[in-house]
């Protein structure tokens, strides 16, 4: 029996017209909602039969139907890292390989059969018919064992441009790149929504136009071919001029925190190690300077570091027998030996110029001659005497010429230190103090030949400090190339670069010619104990150095010889990239050098 249904009283019909009205409402309102797709679609979109248009914006997809016989590892890199912008779909489907078998098992007996016909009739052999035979029974054979699979690829390229011109201009690099390889691409004619939609990041193969591959032609097609040299901390280095990606790295995650910095003369090394030093500082890391030209005051001053001038008529003062304050049990026994080992090498450098002879008789004479100096101070290999106050060159001198042997001999070559035109400046006690975040010290207004002393009293100071107590600190040794003239003070270059790490330093070695700096054994040395190298242009003798060294390609000798200003090789560990070093106008007013920029800056402040 059917229940018959009671009428809605007038309040119901009310109450239901109401919520009816209520929902509509609430439609309307969340129609008029924006969106997060609202704020990213385009403001209008047009599609032409070879073109659309999205906003202001110009695009057109490309496919490729066509491959050679045999594709190299890698040949979509070019295409990856080209500097326009493009987005690339790739479309790879598994095909079940029991059915390839078959359709292959077909297709060689039917081209067997081809070559069989051709020869009863006499025709001449067809190589491109054998070779077909060859590469079928091949794939076979390796599809029977499983040693490949079988999939269908697509392959589709939209590329974008701000109008048309640019887009057939575009179109054209993409297409001579393709062809170069023997990869043949069309437009995708009257289907371009479906092209464009197909490169989208949706996994909607609207065009569906694919081919054949097996497992090792699909790898060679393997689309991570960009170097990437993003971290989540570090500092900016610049930008990666493959994928316009930034460069943010910590060069003391590496195996060591060392660099070399190799460019010549206007090509923007100072201003990039500048731009790294201010950088560095902003995270805590101490940054110490040996500057041969006036290059960092301005840098210094603007940051409140310490500006340690250097020359014969300041009144600065560095003592190379300082011995370090190390609280390490190991180091401490070994301070003084290791402080022995650097003056040796310093006095060669002193005595014996660019030749660095001593005879035999004259190193032992000299050795003993460095003991009993320390020994008349009080100072021995226990640690415990080490706090006392360090001996001088005058005291050294005085050691010798009172010794029997050669000690008269090399107090007379000496003396030009001690009592000459080089005296003052490193014969009395040390009286600088590097408790900064930033010290610089200036070296210009030194004599040449006093220079390379200069340079390697400095480090060894330095290197005294840097053991006493481990900070994060970076130390630039501007045109190094002078150090490397000499072979003592190579190899103690080098013994810092081969020890830095331990004592959480990072050496930044820079040099503009190339060519004395490689010729040198300890110079290849120091480049193969510093994890990140940076190569600005570079003159043509020096690339072809430089390529040996570093296994450039042919493409990037070419670059390094027409590299604008600020762009360069950035090598970190195994990647390397094509940067473009960039700072904000606040930054490059504090580091440029250029004397166009400097005289600006001059005026706009006064």
């Amino acid at each position: 029996m059917s229940k018959k249904k009671q009428p809605l009283s007038a309040a119901d019909i009310a109450a239901q017209s109401q919520l009816q009205e209520e929902v509509e409402i609430q439609r309307a309102f969340e129609t008029g909602i924006t969106t997060l797709r609202d704020l990213i679609s385009p403001s209008s979109i047009e599609i032409h039969s070879d073109y659309f248009r999205l906003g202001t914006k110009y695009g057109r997809t490309l496919y490729v139907y066509g491959y050679p016989r045999s594709l190299y590892t890698g040949w979509l890199s070019s295409i990856i890292n080209i500097d326009e912008v493009i987005d690339i779909s790739m479309y790879i489907y598994p095909v079940d390989t029991g059915i390839i078998m078959k359709n292959l098992t077909k297709k060689v007996t039917q081209l067997e059969a081809s070559m069989s016909i051709n020869n009863e009739k006499g025709k001449v052999r067809d190589p491109e018919l054998e070779a077909a035979v060859q590469d079928a029974e091949e794939l076979r054979d390796q599809l029977q064992v499983g040693a490949e699979k079988f999939f269908r690829y697509g392959l589709y390229v939209t590329i974008y441009a701000d109008s048309l011109d640019e887009l057939q201009f575009v179109q054209h690099k993409i297409e001579t790149i393709f062809g170069q390889q023997m990869v043949f691409s069309k437009v995708a004619s009257s289907q371009q929504e479906q092209g464009m939609n197909s490169t989208m990041p949706q996994c909607s193969d609207q065009l569906q136009i694919r081919r054949n591959m097996n497992t090792g032609a699909i790898s060679t097609s393997f689309p991570f071919t960009s170097a990437d040299l993003t971290q989540e901390k570090g500092i900016l280095y610049g930008i990666n001029m493959h994928n316009n990606g930034l460069v943010i790295f910590d060069r003391f995650t590496l195996e060591n925190a060392n660099m070399v910095v190799f460019a010549k003369s206007g090509s923007g090394k100072s201003f990039t190690v500048k731009l790294e030093a201010l950088r560095s500082m902003m995270i805590g890391t101490e940054i110490l300077i040996i500057d041969p030209e006036n290059e960092y005051q301005r840098l210094c001053d603007a940051v409140g570091g310490a500006y340690i001038h250097l020359s014969l008529n300041s009144d600065v003062r560095i003592n190379p027998f300082d011995l370090p304050k190390v609280y390490d049990s190991e180091d401490a026994n070994d301070a003084l030996r290791a402080n022995l080992a650097t003056l040796h090498g310093l006095f060669r450098l002193m005595l014996g110029g660019a030749a660095g002879a001593l005879s035999p008789i004259e190193e032992a004479d000299l050795d003993q001659a460095l003991i009993d100096t320390y020994a008349r101070a009080g100072i021995t290999s226990d640690p415990l005497t080490q706090n006392s106050t360090p001996p001088t060159i005058m005291n050294l001198f005085d050691t010798l010429l009172h010794m029997g042997g050669t000690g008269p001999s090399l107090a007379q070559r000496l003396r030009k230190y001690t009592t000459g035109i080089f005296a003052g400046i490193f014969s009395q006690q040390s009286n600088i103090d590097i408790n900064n975040q930033m010290v610089v010290f200036n070296i210009r207004d030194l004599e040449d030949e006093l220079r390379p002393v200069a340079m390697y009293i400095v480090l060894s100071h330095i290197w005294n400090v840097v053991r006493a107590q481990q900070k994060r600190r970076l130390l630039l040794v501007d045109e190094a190339w002078q150090l490397m003239q000499y072979e003592d003070s190579a190899k103690f270059l080098f013994s810092l670069a081969k020890r830095a790490r331990k004592y959480y330093l990072g050496l930044t070695t820079i040099t503009q010619d190339v060519e004395d700096f490689m010729s040198s054994k300890m110079g290849r040395a120091i480049v193969a104990n510093s994890s990140m190298q940076l190569l600005l242009k570079q003159s043509s003798s020096a690339v072809d150095v430089l390529s040996d060294v570093f296994k450039l390609t042919d493409e990037e000798r070419k670059r390094l010889t027409n590299f604008p200003v600020g762009q360069g090789l950035f090598f970190a560990g195994p990647n390397h990239v094509h940067i473009q070093v960039v700072a904000s106008d606040t930054e490059e007013s504090l580091i440029t050098t250029n004397p166009v920029e400097t005289t600006k800056n001059a005026a706009e402040k006064y």
